[in-house]
């Protein structure tokens, strides 16, 4: 089964904006030395909102190609067109990625029983495994544990969840009507650990650009059964990880990754430079975690 710290990759971006290919490949190399579990590309923080069509499905069969099975690849599939997303999801699953994240239809506010339909129809249709990516503060849709427990039970190739909602208790819902081969990854990293203590597997993470060993060690940790040492890695991250979010994702972090010499820092509009206010911030927050030097 899946489990670990599985990081939300960057997309690094040449000048011209252009995909920078020996930097993803860097990035990945990097990630996988350090511990990381699992691969996931094309989610938010890799940009997907700006992708297009033949650059995301590129960046999938990249990421599967240059990984080569040395850790699973989620490949996010997403789309607020059910057809988009499906298109998308036979992609990954002919070039050979492991999951499927689909994240819920955004904007356009689909019912719980248009959501199931979403979800249903893509399952159907492409034999991959798929986890289910509900972020209500990015789509303004948030899919109900009812919902989620419903797909589970009639979607064999549904096998989770990447939650992000923020609730607690919307999550233990889903736990409570759900059985134990149900894989819930934690998609907030400040509430990595209370996640896992529910039934996690683990964690879909933007700190983990930035810091793989330490999520990875605090994930491991857990579900080794060290619960004090899962407990000092959450509260050492904590700082860090409010930190990535000053602006909105991923901006911080790839500005991050920038300061650290490992890419390029650009980002596609509408993203576009930090403030210099919050860059400071920033620095101040890197500086303490010993990922930069004095600048």
């Amino acid at each position: 089964m899946l489990k670990g710290s599985i990081v939300a990759l960057v997309t690094p971006f040449e000048t011209g904006g252009q995909i920078n290919d020996n930097e993803f490949k860097k990035l990945i190399d990097w990630q996988i030395e350090k511990g990381t579990d699992g691969i996931l590309v094309c989610g938010t923080t890799g940009e997907s909102a700006t992708l297009t069509h033949p650059e995301h499905r590129k960046i999938i069969e990249l990421a599967v190609t240059y990984v080569n099975k040395r850790v699973p690849v989620l490949a996010g599939c997403g789309s607020n067109s059910t057809q988009e997303a499906l298109n998308l999801t036979s992609h990954a699953k002919k070039v050979g990625a492991d999951y499927s994240l689909v994240i819920t239809p955004y904007y356009n506010k689909p019912t719980q029983e248009g959501l199931y339909k979403h979800f249903r129809g893509i399952a159907d249709s492409v034999d991959i495994s798929i986890i289910i990516y509900n972020v209500p503060s990015r789509t303004g849709s948030n899919i109900l544990p009812e919902t989620v427990a419903r797909l589970y039970k009639d979607c064999k190739n549904i096998v989770g969840i990447k939650e992000a909602s923020g609730s607690l208790d919307q999550i233990t819902k889903i736990m409570t009507l759900v059985d134990d081969k149900f894989l819930l990854f934690s998609g907030s990293d400040e509430v990595n650990l209370p996640i896992l203590s529910i039934g996690g597997s683990g964690a879909v993470s933007v700190v983990a650009n930035i810091m793989p060993k330490e999520t990875h060690d605090l994930v491991a940790a857990f579900l080794d059964g060290n619960l004090a040492e899962a407990k000092r890695l959450q509260l050492y991250l904590y700082d860090i990880i409010k930190a990535l979010f000053i602006e909105t994702n991923p901006t911080p972090v790839k500005t991050s990754l920038g300061l650290m010499k490992m890419i390029e820092p650009n980002m596609r509009l509408p993203l576009c430079e930090m403030s210099a206010a919050n860059l400071d911030k920033l620095k101040t927050i890197l500086k303490k975690y010993k990922l930069i030097k004095e600048i």
